[in-house]
């Protein structure tokens, strides 16, 4: 005689399909700057931050037999399955909820490249898992029971909303950075992404060390950070004025370059074959026809311009003066504005 495994029931007592699968689609955002990483204002960090189409963390959760079974698609997907099993042992040592679980990650964001990877995993296994359950909880719980979210809230915030995200910094140790602000980019602007495949940026133990090193952003600059933000890079956003938007941000990513370039060997970029792409770039463009710069640690860089064809131009001018090499990866994206995507379960679609 067989018998059926019971289907996972939620503290309300409904119970969830048991076969079908829920999937999550988490995007990748782009690190745009800390307004005051020393704190020399009153309060540390504070972040802008971008997401984007065209790079996503997918994963596909379901209920297992009897015990968990983790599986992944590709190389890089396949390294990350010890930090899902963390994430889902953590889950699990806060909820009391220890039903096996069968989890496929289809694909990842290029780890410790800029993307925010190690927060949009996170999320989509604690968001994955709450919907499973029939969990009501806000991202920045997750964020907090996940260890994510220490510095900066863009990631945090771009997992629910996607769009051009301002955050306060954290306010209090294990508490999540407020959103100050959210703004559409306007649909025609592009993001020209180039990345090196096989550097990294730095992370853990690396990226605090090379942090306290450094010294502090003054005063000055760090308030010179907050008026390119609130009075040029915001506004721009929010009225279409893309010369005004670049010029901020340019200006921002450029204080910010000479900042941090002691923990990047003396360098604005980690990469100086990316920095070097992206500065040509700007240089065809003219004065204030891209925003140009480095995602957090890099190695990956962006230059965002005001329209898919003005965005080809400048491809095809920095292809033909030899700066975009075979070793190097380019995309050309639209900004997301909106957050990560879950189907499946006891809901068709869901926009989280």
């Amino acid at each position: 005689m067989t018998t059926t495994p019971s289907a996972p029931m939620r503290p309300d007592g409904l119970v969830l399909a048991p076969h079908t699968p829920l999937t999550l689609r988490a995007p990748g955002r782009l690190h745009l700057g800390f307004l005051d990483p020393a704190g020399t204002l009153g309060r540390r960090f504070g972040s802008l931050g971008l997401v984007i189409d065209g790079f996503e963390t997918e994963l596909t959760l379901t209920r297992a037999e009897d015990h968990d079974v983790l599986r992944a698609t590709g190389v890089e997907a396949q390294a990350e399955l010890p930090r899902v099993a963390a994430h889902l042992q953590a889950l699990r040592d806060l909820t009391g909820l220890h039903a096996p679980l069968h989890l496929r990650l289809a694909r990842v964001l290029p780890p410790h490249a800029g993307f925010g990877s190690g927060t949009q995993l996170a999320l989509a296994v604690g968001r994955a898992f709450a919907a499973w359950h029939g969990l009501a909880v806000t991202t920045p719980t997750l964020a907090s029971w996940l260890g994510r979210g220490l510095r900066s809230g863009v990631g945090i915030a771009g997992f629910d909303q996607g769009g051009l995200l301002l955050d306060g910094g954290p306010g209090a140790p294990s508490r999540p950075a407020p959103l100050l602000s959210r703004v559409t980019l306007p649909d025609s602007w592009r993001v020209i992404v180039v990345s090196e495949p096989g550097r990294s940026g730095l992370s853990g133990a690396a990226e605090r060390q090379a942090l306290a090193m450094l010294q502090p952003l003054s005063q000055q600059q760090a308030a010179d950070l907050c008026h390119q933000v609130l009075m040029r890079v915001l506004p721009g956003a929010a009225d279409g004025h893309f010369a005004t938007f670049a010029a901020g941000l340019t200006h921002m990513q450029r204080v910010l370059g000479e900042h941090f370039a002691p923990a990047q060997g003396g360098l604005a970029y980690t990469s100086a074959a990316v920095g070097h792409a992206v500065q040509c770039i700007a240089a065809a463009a003219g004065p204030d026809g891209a925003a140009i710069g480095q995602s957090s640690w890099g190695p990956t860089a962006f230059a965002i311009v005001p329209s898919q064809q003005r965005a080809d131009e400048l491809v095809r001018t920095a292809q033909a003066a030899g700066a975009l090499p075979a070793a190097l990866r380019l995309h050309v994206v639209r900004a997301r504005n909106h957050g990560a995507v879950l189907t499946g379960g006891d809901v068709p679609v869901r926009v989280v």
